[in-house]
């Protein structure tokens, strides 16, 4: 088997394939881990911004619409896929980690440098393994269906690191809508926050500490947790 990377977008089903839309997503991460690796202080917190908001969305439109077709069409997909959602899973803990104890945090460098080996090894587990095996399982017109599924999936998934919803349907499913709605506002408030004068700062961070309180409600609720399991579940 070929890696996806190494595959014109032709072969891979054209340019609406979901194999092709993924490995743009890939192209994009790596230039803002090569981003971030420079970055200090407040311009690094902007890059991790950046990284959260694509690899979120990315990850939890997988989880919602790839993993169950990956998990019907290939006899061991369920192995494979799960070893990509607890990639996914120390991901959401490791960027919940760098937001909870902030910039001076002295487990800070080692998070960050963690958080960059874990998503390119996703990205290679990816590409180099299970993608290939689902272009086998399916024809170019069914990448391309599954492509504007996912990319559907993507615009309205959650921007944060979520560490205790399930990782499979029916919670992922579930949560998605009301904590990409939760996610997405606070997105514009805590880019309002850095823009406007430090006097009304105090009032935007409030807000969107309020709003994480509200996702922390979601991500708790019993329904947002059905379906995952060990060693997954939190």
């Amino acid at each position: 088997m070929r890696s996806i990377a190494d595959q014109t977008d032709d072969e891979l089903g054209g340019p609406g394939s979901v194999l092709v839309r993924q490995r743009r997503d890939h192209v994009e991460l790596d230039r803002l881990l090569s981003e971030l690796d420079g970055a200090a202080g407040v311009a690094q917190e902007e890059v991790l911004n950046r990284i959260d908001r694509l690899v979120f969305s990315h990850a939890f439109a997988e989880e919602t619409v790839l993993w169950p077709v990956i998990r019907r069409v290939l006899p061991d997909g369920d192995a494979l896929t799960l070893q990509v959602e607890e990639e996914h899973q120390e991901v959401n803990e490791l960027v919940t980690a760098l937001e909870r104890d902030g910039l001076d945090s002295p487990e800070r460098p080692a998070r960050l440098r963690r958080l960059t080996e874990v998503l390119r090894e996703d990205v290679r587990d990816e590409e180099d393994v299970l993608f290939p095996r689902l272009q086998e399982a399916l024809s170019a017109a069914e990448l391309r269906a599954l492509g504007r599924r996912w990319e559907l999936m993507r615009r309205i998934s959650p921007t944060r690191p979520h560490p205790t919803v399930s990782r499979r349907p029916p919670g992922n499913a579930l949560s998605g809508l009301p904590l990409s709605l939760i996610d997405r506002t606070r997105d514009v408030v805590d880019a309002g926050v850095r823009r406007v004068p430090d006097r009304f700062a105090p009032a935007g961070r409030a807000l969107s500490q309020g709003l994480a309180g509200l996702a922390g409600l979601v991500e708790r609720l019993p329904l947002s947790r059905t379906g995952d399991g060990p060693p997954t579940s939190r």
